[in-house]
């Protein structure tokens, strides 16, 4: 397991992943049913905050692996993207290669939730999880950076620092590539235009 970034100083990369996955709007499918149907991951650079490399999977989902109309029509996956995905042990094996290239990083997401569901899926594949570094918020520290009494969505953050989201909103992918943009407001080194 790669242990990234334990130290109090500045990591040399963050990590900022996406993670979706399989969802209803009916109730159909519990959140502690939930299972990843794709990852995004990008390595940002700390010192410039570019983006050095990238990591991008769908996986196929076991507990419920019909995918709802719902999850195609807000994530855009298919379900011949997911019946052609590698399984989740799968994809862990050819993330782990692309990852431990880096030594220092700290991970983040947007919000806490790709935290809690990287150990929901490694515990119900009873896998260790492969991120031993420490999690970071990037909503909360993007809030907190900038002042923000309430801690905006990825899509409104994106539009009140100036930009168009780019790519497909919802996708692993797309959204670790905006929270990379958004870097330079969550770790102070921008602040958001005049509103």
């Amino acid at each position: 397991m790669n242990k990234g970034s334990t130290t109090g100083a500045e990591p040399a990369h963050y990590l900022l992943i996406d993670f979706e996955a399989t969802c209803a709007d009916d109730q159909s499918i519990a959140r502690t049913q939930m299972e990843i149907i794709e990852i995004g991951a990008v390595m940002v650079e700390t010192e410039t905050l570019k983006v050095v490399d990238e990591f991008q999977s769908f996986v196929r989902p076991v507990r419920h692996p019909r995918l709802t109309a719902f999850c195609t029509q807000l994530t855009s996956i298919r379900q011949a993207d997911v019946d052609a995905a590698p399984s989740f042990a799968q994809m862990l094996e050819a993330f782990k290669p692309w990852l431990y290239r880096y030594r220092d990083f700290v991970w983040g997401s947007w919000g806490d939730y790709d935290l809690h569901q990287l150990r929901q899926d490694c515990d119900f594949h009873r896998l260790p999880n492969p991120i031993g570094a420490a999690h970071r918020n990037i909503k909360q520290a993007f809030a907190q950076a900038q002042g923000l009494t309430k801690k905006p969505g990825l899509g409104g953050a994106v539009r009140m620092v100036g930009l168009t989201f780019a790519g497909t909103h919802h996708r692993g992918i797309d959204d670790a590539r905006n929270i990379a943009r958004l870097m330079p407001y969550a770790l102070g080194r921008a602040t958001l235009p005049s509103r």
